[in-house]
């Protein structure tokens, strides 16, 4: 498939939105719901196997118009380098469900441990795959994980971590909640639904509608984030809460919230594209 856009494989693959794919040489194999994908890049070509060309595309977001999105965030010289550094990341669609799941685990842990509590968690809980000569695992679905007792949970490395995803699983399957819905509500009324989970606060519930249910509005806040904010965008917040972040590393709600509004009216409608580039940034500056 020739790509009639900017788009980069591996850095929309490596910039801690997604946590079960893997790379094999210069292929990249990843499981999206049933679906096995394999795919590599060669310059403006894409070359796939497992999916068809307008799944390839969704999931990608290699139908959003990166160019507008990048003139509307890019509002100072900090987040054109990173946009420049990054010159075609995409925001991922990615399954809500799996999504919801993965950032509940995600909570105090770094990519490599969310990355490893994902795949013992399929491997232990998901259905086994066979492609191209290889094994794979599809997440778990609702029912299994609702099934599943909180030791087993445990034992796949989520900590205290389980219980939610336990409790999480038999929401979803009791009040037969559909989250793909959520796209159709307001960024607000969305972001509501989803802290009703537990194990669900306002990053991960951000991270959710912002990474499977196009919300591009959202603004994910964390350590990374706020290290960003505090050091280069400080003099667009009031002195009293700048001084109150910086003399504790964790956030609180309401300077979250504070944050995210901010984020919001400044880089506007897609917020949520500039978190990401300045997110990816701001980690590989270290």
């Amino acid at each position: 498939m020739h790509l009639g856009a900017v788009f980069d494989l591996d850095f929309s693959l490596c910039c801690g939105q997604v946590f079960r794919w893997r790379k094999i040489g210069d292929t990249w194999y990843g499981v999206i719901g049933e679906t096995v994908l394999k795919i590599r890049q060669t310059g403006c070509e894409l070359e796939f196997e497992g999916a068809n060309e307008e799944f390839v595309r969704r999931y990608f977001g290699l139908n959003d118009d990166l160019a507008q999105i990048h003139r509307c965030v890019a509002k100072d010289t900090y987040i054109k380098k990173a946009l420049q550094q990054f010159e075609g990341l995409r925001l991922i669609r990615q399954e809500p469900w799996e999504c919801l799941i993965g950032f509940i685990c995600s909570a105090y842990k770094n990519i490599a441990a969310i990355e490893q509590m994902l795949k013992k968690l399929s491997e232990k809980y998901g259905k086994k795959y066979v492609f191209d000569g290889k094994e794979f695992y599809l997440f778990p679905t609702p029912e299994s994980l609702a099934t599943a007792s909180e030791n087993g949970l445990r034992e796949c490395g989520l900590g205290y971590r389980a219980k939610y995803v336990q409790l999480t699983a038999r929401k979803i399957l009791d009040e037969k909640v559909d989250l793909d819905l959520l796209k159709a509500m307001s960024y607000l009324e969305a972001q509501k639904k989803l802290l009703e989970f537990q194990g669900v606060g306002l990053k991960v519930a951000d991270c959710v509608l912002l990474f499977s249910l196009e919300k591009f509005e959202a603004f994910p806040v964390d350590v990374w984030v706020k290290r960003v904010i505090l050091n280069h965008y400080a003099d667009q917040l009031p002195p009293v809460m700048v001084k109150k972040m910086q003399s504790h590393n964790s956030l609180t709600n309401g300077e979250y919230l504070k944050i995210s509004a901010f984020a919001r009216d400044y880089f506007g409608r897609y917020a949520g594209y500039a978190q990401e580039y300045l997110y990816h940034y701001e980690r590989t500056q270290r």
